[in-house]
């Protein structure tokens, strides 16, 4: 782990403390602030959680599957706790924020519940709690949190990128979305806040910086300015660091990022923007704003202003009245426009959407089936594009150096962003994290990265 420096206390016999974090990238950022809090707390922080007698989970509450998942996770560590394997367990973050107090009932061995916050309080309470003193078991963050400057981070992710939020909430009403309730409303963190952070992670030798927000786009536009703006300040910030531009949603484009992202040298030709779907019923159902055609002529305005632009995107399918003729449309959008970086997902109910009671519910096979059609039309242009990159040459960054002789480095070029996209595997001498080499494409794995070697460094 990286440490960005922050001040820190020395606590009698402090506790071993791990985190096991779950979901997106956003939440991913807490997780850090949460491992800074506590060490500046002065507790012992461990990536391990069998040597750990503390572990934080930090929740994901997005769709079924994630809470699924995140309550998995509480039973496992509350077993544990009874085996005597662990002393204490805490659980953080959408989870609870989602379902509050109502958590304490089902899991009554989980020792501290704490909604999302800077973190500061809830590594206050582990470290009171491992010294013997009583402290609430449920910890509200008192309202939503202040868009400021995230602080005391201890980066999680490799020395060659690090992710870097913009803003908190949103306020769009997709329909099937439970964000607003969990994140609220959107918050734009002022531009100097944004530098600032920048600029430390910089410092501390990141490669990568990856803009993420729940609506990247929406930025600053509560304060009068554009996203291109921060944009432009953060690629022109001294360093040799390239910018990426994640979550971006495609209604009110801010079309001056266009102009960066084709010209200017530390943006990454790189756009992430959900679309969701393409057949326009089921965006109306969905609440999204625009429609199928809309969405079309916003990807061809993208690739005529940002020739060789890699687009990435997600899509979800088995929405209620969503039809085969949809998904047929969806699959031919994807062939047509060479969607090889997407994400399928199946529609799950969640309470408190207004999609929750819409009729016409598609069932868990079908959704399934459709899921199956969609990921099958993408991996198909998946592999002929990448399958068109051998015998090229590109510069990529070093994510993950050679463990051992015969086992290649991972890397990354500008198509590709880390952890939800494909990797570069780069064979030869041992390259460190963060390092940007030329390498030359010599073919694909089963799972269609690239195999490559360096040409120069």
């Amino acid at each position: 782990m990286l440490r960005i420096p922050a001040t820190s206390h020395t606590v009698p016999n402090p506790a071993v403390v791990s985190l096991v974090h779950l979901g997106c990238a956003r939440n991913q950022i807490d997780s850090e602030l949460i491992l800074g809090r506590l060490a500046d707390a002065g507790l012992i922080v461990s990536g391990d959680p069998e040597q750990a007698d503390t572990v934080v989970l930090n929740t994901c509450s997005f769709i079924g599957p994630a809470r699924a998942e995140s309550e998995g996770q509480i039973r496992r560590l509350c077993a544990k706790k009874k085996r005597g394997e662990l002393e204490r367990v805490v659980v953080a973050g959408c989870l609870v924020q989602r379902f509050q107090r109502e958590l304490q009932k089902r899991f009554p061995l989980v020792d501290i519940f704490a909604e999302i916050s800077d973190g500061k309080a809830l590594a206050k309470a582990i470290s009171d709690l491992s010294q013997g003193r009583s402290v609430p078991r449920y910890l509200d963050n008192g309202g939503l949190r202040e868009a400021t400057r995230d602080e005391s981070r201890l980066l999680s992710t490799p020395g060659s990128y690090a992710y870097l939020r913009i803003s908190h909430g949103c306020d769009h009403t997709c329909s099937f979305c439970a964000i607003p309730a969990i994140r609220g409303p959107h918050r734009s963190k002022r531009p100097d806040d944004v530098l600032s952070e920048a600029c430390e992670l910089i410092g501390a030798g990141v490669k990568e910086l990856v803009i993420v927000a729940e609506d990247s786009t929406a930025w600053g536009r509560d304060m009068g300015l554009e996203l291109d703006a921060l944009v432009r300040a953060l690629a022109d910030l001294d360093g040799e660091h390239k910018v990426r531009v994640m979550y971006a949603y495609p209604n009110r484009f801010p079309w001056g990022l266009a102009d960066l992202l084709a010209n200017h040298p530390r943006v990454a030709r790189y756009l992430d923007i959900p679309v969701q779907h393409i057949a326009t019923p089921v965006l109306r159902a969905m609440r999204r704003a625009g429609s199928g055609d809309q969405v079309r002529k916003l990807l061809d305005r993208l690739r005529a202003q940002v020739p060789g632009i890699t687009l990435r995107t997600t899509v979800l399918v088995g929405f209620p009245g969503e039809t085969e003729q949809d998904i047929d449309e969806l699959c031919a959008f994807i062939r047509e426009y060479r969607l090889a970086r997407l994400g399928a997902f199946m529609y799950s109910p969640e309470e408190g959407t207004p999609g929750f009671d819409l009729p016409g519910r598609v069932s868990d096979k079908e959704a399934k089936a459709r899921q199956r059609a969609v990921l099958a039309a993408r991996d198909e242009v998946l592999r002929a594009e990448q399958g068109a990159l051998v015998g090229t040459e590109f510069d990529v960054v070093i994510d993950e150096s050679s463990p051992s002789r015969g086992v290649p480095n991972v890397a990354r070029g500008d198509m590709d962003a880390p952890e939800v996209d494909l990797v570069t595997l780069v064979s030869g001498r041992k390259l460190a994290v963060g390092k940007r080499v030329r390498v030359k494409v010599e073919g694909l794995d089963a799972e269609s990265n690239l195999i490559a070697k360096a040409v120069r460094g």
